[in-house]
């Protein structure tokens, strides 16, 4: 084992470096506060570019509240919100309606899916404030107590769930399916590219539903009950 190194410096002196001094070294460099390395480490800034303060905090810029009119469920709520404030969030935190959930927060999971204007749309994924005056309509809009709307009925009916946090998504995400499939938006599956309105098969009804995950697995009763709304056979 080499206990030392011969190393030549720039004026082609020689010099000794043992274990000992080393570790003097090392223990001394390591001792100094973080920050005042971290600085003394970091390149010079630019001309004319002032560099920050590491020792003090970032400065935050204060929210930009701006009045929305958010029409849901056929009521319109007059409120000023934080420009920055997801639909989402607005819809449980400021109108108090948690029937959408917040499952991924990323648009990936498709539980906070609500119907704009009869279009599904995560409502994760868009700002409240893009949504001035437009009719939003969530699970809670969908039916006053009794009679059920026909898709939630079907849910019922053939156990399309279990812990029900996916199924106000998987509901509103079915409605949005149905409507999409009656006006002839086709989906990955689609043979038929020229009709008027697709016909919802098994496959067609899995493949456009893809986007709403349950963590359950329920998804054999959740297309058995889209399929019995739109009046396809198992």
């Amino acid at each position: 084992m080499i206990s030392n190194l011969n190393i030549i410096d720039e004026g082609a002196e020689f010099f000794e470096i043992s274990r000992r001094n080393m570790l003097k070294v090392s223990a001394a460099m390591f001792s100094a506060p973080l920050a005042e390395r971290v600085m003394s480490a970091s390149p010079p800034a630019p001309s004319g570019v002032r560099s920050r303060d590491l020792t003090q905090p970032a400065r935050t810029h204060p929210p930009v509240m701006l009045p929305v009119a958010l029409n849901v469920n056929g009521r319109q709520f007059d409120v000023r919100i934080d420009s920055r404030t997801t639909l989402l969030d607005a819809l449980r935190e400021t109108l108090a309606m948690k029937g959408s959930k917040k499952g991924c927060d990323h648009g990936q999971c498709g539980a906070c899916t609500v119907l704009l204007g009869g279009r599904r749309i995560n409502a994760c994924l868009t700002l409240a404030v893009m949504h001035d005056g437009e009719p939003i309509t969530t699970i809670e809009g969908l039916s006053n107590g009794n009679p059920l709307h026909p898709m939630q009925a079907a849910f019922l009916k053939h156990d399309g769930f279990q812990c029900g946090y996916c199924t106000p998504g998987q509901i509103c995400s079915a409605i949005g399916m149905l409507d999409e499939a009656q006006r002839g938006v086709p989906s990955h599956v689609t043979e038929n590219l020229s009709v008027a309105a697709v016909p919802l098969t098994q496959q067609e009804i899995r493949e456009r539903m893809s986007g709403n995950l349950c963590r359950c697995s329920a998804y054999p009763n959740i297309v058995a009950a889209i399929g019995d709304a739109a009046g396809v056979s198992p």
